[in-house]
């Protein structure tokens, strides 16, 4: 029996999860619904309008402190629920002198 692995798992909240979204630079910030999470996108429900909000890239807040939180990008808006897609950190080129020992 072989495994189908082409779509990460997702854990579904019932009742959804309170989290905000909050602009790159902090100047906005709007207070939202974690519906659904994986390693790579999640499902949000948000409160308020979005309309003017550069959702290019973000942050989701997954704390009130801010301490626990995943830049992010729109992949789809239908209403108030958006699909979101993690931004992978960008890796760093090792220096080419340095070697591992």
């Amino acid at each position: 029996m072989s495994e189908d692995k082409k779509t990460p798992d997702r854990v579904t909240f019932g009742r959804g999860y309170d989290v905000c979204i909050m602009g790159i630079d902090g100047t906005w910030r709007r207070d939202c619904l974690l519906n659904a999470i994986s390693d790579n996108d999640a499902v949000l429900t948000v409160e308020g309008s979005i309309q003017g909000l550069n959702l290019k890239e973000f942050f989701l807040l997954l704390s009130s402190t801010g301490l626990a939180y995943r830049r992010c990008e729109l992949v789809r808006v239908n209403g108030s629920e958006m699909d979101i897609q993690f931004l992978k950190a960008k890796s760093r080129k090792k220096k080419a002198g340095a070697a591992a020992h």
